[in-house]
């Protein structure tokens, strides 16, 4: 005779917060997670978190996209892919065509005409923002900022592959707003989640964003 599973039992308390079951968080007091069910899922959700007293506890949350070929180990990631690099990683500035949201701390620069991204592997300039873009990096290989005015209204920049970048591996992975669907490998939450977020966040607080799934080789967990 087969015997239902138990029920969970009240006294097992609430669930403990994400954060808390991360192997590393980055130090500081502040967190953002964006998780997807899966390797191959492009929606998922992003969760801010606040470390007071040392408790972390939810700030606000919003639903996710990711890449459009899912997610992928930040490590061994390859350009133009169109996956999202899973990870742990530092939030160097802010950048956005519109002006920053009231109460912005964070480093925040004004897209113009003359800003790009440089994803151009043969440049010195690989994985940088540059106003105005130099010969040296293609502007077929790069991304013209201002040609994403909903996408790049507001946006914080990832230092994925960003300190000693590895040509080939990946460039321009942020946090922005959404665009029509999945993206070419960053993470975007809607407009107003964006506004938010940058509204929240404190360089002193040594922000950090982790990326991954729920469960397996790239589970949130393991960063």
């Amino acid at each position: 005779m087969l015997l239902a599973a138990p029920a969970p039992s009240a006294a097992a308390g609430p669930t403990v917060p994400l954060p808390h079951r991360m192997a590393d968080t980055g130090g500081g007091d502040q967190l953002i997670t964006a998780e997807a069910p899966t390797a191959d899922a492009t929606v998922g959700t992003v969760v801010w978190w606040q470390r007071r007293n040392g408790h972390w506890r939810r700030a606000g949350s919003a639903p996710a996209r990711f890449g459009s070929a899912g997610l992928t180990e930040g490590t061994t990631r390859v350009q133009g892919t169109s996956t999202t690099p899973t990870g742990l990683y530092g939030l160097p500035f802010a950048f956005g065509t519109e002006p920053a949201p009231p109460g912005t701390t964070t480093p925040y620069r004004r897209v113009g005409p003359d800003a790009w991204w440089c994803e151009d592997n043969a440049s010195a300039s690989y994985n940088r923002w540059v106003d105005p873009r130099p010969a040296d990096c293609a502007a077929a290989e790069s991304e013209r900022l201002a040609d994403h005015p909903v996408q790049y209204g507001r946006a914080l920049v990832t230092d994925f592959n960003y300190d000693r970048p590895v040509h080939g591996r990946g460039a321009g992975i942020f946090l922005h707003v959404n665009g029509k669907g999945a993206t070419a490998g960053c993470v975007s939450v809607p407009a107003g989640a964006m506004a938010r977020i940058l509204s929240w966040l404190r360089p002193a607080a040594h922000p950090h964003l982790a990326i991954g799934t729920a469960y397996g080789p790239t589970a949130l967990t393991r960063y």
